[in-house]
């Protein structure tokens, strides 16, 4: 099976055949992977439209439409997403700089110049051999990489190891639209209170209530990609009683305002 420019030899594993120094492989209506697959390229992907999940160590990252995620070569990773079309643009490296950004997955908001440069990349889709404008081309916007870097860690959902809170995260998952109570949330891990909340900071790096919030507005963006709701149903519909408040706790995480594709009547 031929993936990215990449040879699938056995489930997951995956080899390089690549002549080029950097591969470019853009794709609409992008068919996730949904086996966890390694390679020893690393990997620059960018959402053009859509939304896209990457399983990757003991995190879920949520790359939303026009971000970019730097995975490391060699990192064992999977793909899921809910999103009825999803456009993605990977460009492998075979090689990078020897800056410690490179050694650690990122994920952060494509800005403008990185977006103009990723669009003028798409003109080499699929070039399986270097040419010297694409290789000069590609290695600048690398380079650059870190500068563009403004990473947003509320993207990263944590996945503890602790098996009592696993069946917490569960019970967040499948009813944050309604008000879950402390109490109750401890009897599902079967722990007090204050153990439970010291456990689950210590398992994840943050508190219960902002793994409800994050929960909420990574939910949030699956319904506005359906475009379906007004922003106010929106609101609803994760467990906000108020337009004001879901827009403030949505601007909290993805530091922007929560839009719709076009006005709804």
């Amino acid at each position: 099976m031929n993936r990215c420019g990449l040879t699938e030899v056995r489930e997951g594993c995956y080899v390089d055949g690549l002549s080029a120094d950097a591969y470019v492989w853009y794709e609409e209506d992008w068919q996730h992977e949904a086996n966890e697959h390694v390679h020893r390229r690393y990997q620059l992907t960018y959402v053009e439209e859509g939304y896209q999940y990457f399983h990757i160590g003991k995190k879920i990252y949520l790359a939303p439409q026009n971000h970019v995620i730097w995975i490391p070569s060699g990192e064992p990773h999977r793909t899921s997403t809910e999103a009825k079309t999803v456009n993605l643009m990977l460009i492998l490296f075979q090689s990078v700089p020897d800056h410690d950004f490179f050694k650690q997955v990122h994920l952060f908001p494509a800005p403008k110049v990185l977006k103009e440069m990723l669009l003028y990349a798409s003109k080499w889709n699929k070039r399986l051999h270097d040419e010297e404008e694409k290789d000069i081309f590609l290695q600048a916007m690398l380079t650059s990489l870190p500068s563009f870097c403004n990473e947003n860690n509320a993207l990263q959902i944590p996945i503890p190891t602790d098996s009592r809170l696993i069946p917490v995260c569960n019970t967040i998952n499948i009813n944050y639209p309604y008000h879950l109570d402390m109490e109750n949330l401890a009897d599902v891990a079967k722990m007090s209170v204050r153990n439970l909340q010291r456990t689950f900071k210590q398992e994840t790096g943050i508190t219960i209530q902002k793994y409800m919030q994050l929960i909420r507005i990574l939910k949030s963006i699956a319904y506005l990609d359906t475009n379906q709701y007004t922003l106010s149903e929106i609101a609803f519909k994760v467990g906000y009683k108020s337009l004001s408040a879901f827009t403030a706790s949505y601007f909290a995480i993805m530091k922007t305002k929560p839009r719709l594709k076009k006005n709804l009547s």
